[in-house]
Formats: C-alpha cells, sequence, structure tokens
C-alpha cells in the first residue's frame, strides 16, 4: 500500500535526522498520519512539514512529534501521560503505542470532537480526549509520567508542573514565537531542570476554551 510505503520513508527520513528510539519510530510507522489531515492535503501527510488543520491550527511536524515522544520516554515505558494542545489527535496516536494510557485536552470543541472520532476509526482505546483549557488542567489525585505541550510559550505553566509526577518528564516548546526550542522538564521531588533541545516551531499556547 502507497501509505505504507510512504510510512516507512518518514521513518527512514526520521532515522537521518537524529531519531534513536526504535519504539518511537515502530510507533510512528504504525499511524496513518494521512487521516488525521485534510483530505486536500492528504498526498502530503508523510513530508516533514506541519500542515494546517482548521482553526489556525496545525498538524506537527513527524518530526516534532517523534522527538517529543522520544524526550518523554528518556528510554522507558510510559505509564500516564497528558498532552496539552491535543489538535487532531496525531501525536495522541502516537502516545498511545508508548503509554499505558493517555489523557489528551483541546480547548477547540470541533477539534476535539474530531480527534475523538478519528482515534476511535482507527481501534485506538487507551485514549481519553477533553474539550478544555490546558493551562488550567489542574488534580489533586493523578500526576503523569509524561506531559506533551504541543503548543509555545516564554515560560512552563505552572500548573503543568504540579502535575509532572516525581521522575516525571515533561517535553514543551519554549521560546518566543520567532525563536522556539523543544525543551525537557525532568521533575525530581521538588526541583525541575530544565534542557533545550531542537529548534521548532508551534502555535502559541492559548487560554479559554471554544
Amino acid at each position: 500500500m502507497a501509505s505504507e510505503r510512504t510510512r516507512l520513508r518518514m521513518v527512514a527520513r526520521l532515522r537521518e535526522q537524529g531519531i534513536r528510539d526504535e519504539t518511537v519510530l515502530a510507533a510512528m510507522a504504525q499511524v496513518p498520519r494521512h487521516l488525521f489531515v485534510e483530505e486536500a492535503f492528504a498526498s502530503r501527510a508523510y513530508e516533514d512539514t506541519a500542515l494546517p488543520i482548521g482553526f489556525a491550527q496545525t498538524i506537527s511536524q513527524p518530526f516534532a512529534v517523534a522527538r517529543s515522544c522520544e524526550l518523554a520516554r528518556g528510554g522507558k515505558n510510559i505509564g500516564l501521560a497528558l498532552e496539552i494542545g491535543g489538535g487532531c489527535g496525531y501525536q495522541a496516536a502516537v502516545l498511545a503505542r508508548l503509554a499505558r494510557e493517555v489523557y489528551t485536552i483541546e480547548r477547540i470543541g470541533a477539534l476535539a470532537a474530531k480527534a475523538r472520532q478519528t482515534l476511535s476509526s482507527i481501534g485506538v482505546s487507551n485514549v481519553k480526549v477533553r474539550n478544555a483549557d490546558g493551562r488550567e488542567a489542574a488534580s489533586n489525585v493523578v500526576q503523569f509520567d509524561a506531559i506533551l505541550v504541543a503548543a509555545g510559550g516564554a515560560t512552563v505553566p505552572p500548573n503543568l508542573l504540579s502535575l509532572l509526577s516525581d521522575g516525571g518528564r515533561m517535553v514543551i516548546p519554549l521560546g518566543t514565537t520567532e525563536h522556539q526550542r523543544l525543551t525537557l522538564v525532568t521533575r525530581t521531588g521538588d526541583n525541575f531542570q530544565q534542557q533545550a533541545f531542537d529548534e521548532v516551531v508551534f502555535v502559541p499556547l492559548k487560554s479559554g476554551q471554544e
């Protein structure tokens, strides 16, 4: 099948770009990215580029998804994962193959509904999609082993730090609109350490719910 061949070419390119986690690469190979984009862009689904998904939002480029997942895993299996900025559900579909359970939050209701439908159509059953404001996400009970934020900002929202478990790993693009770096935040007790990686471009992390 053409889509399978193009997925394998995408994975080969990700290896060339420096993705080393074979578990992540296998997950990327299994997810049909063309089902998560508008039909008009399906022929470009496996290019290494972000594509519009409506509502001034984009599906992240495959490299950004693979690197985010690689950093979040840190070579270990993930128990509970949280995604902020679920968009069309593509990264959640990849995470579903890397984590026991995934919670994804999308502030735009129409995108959340579409993500839920697409994930169900490909048999993903361990992802819960919620239409809410990720900047306001809070929990007195659940903390997450991995948090992936698919929107950029100057600093890490404090509420997300509190949702990260001890030993947990958060991946978030930090910087200005013009200059962002994919940043790994690791928690040890009450200490949070940041390490910057690849230059990326993400839409801004916004408040509110639509």
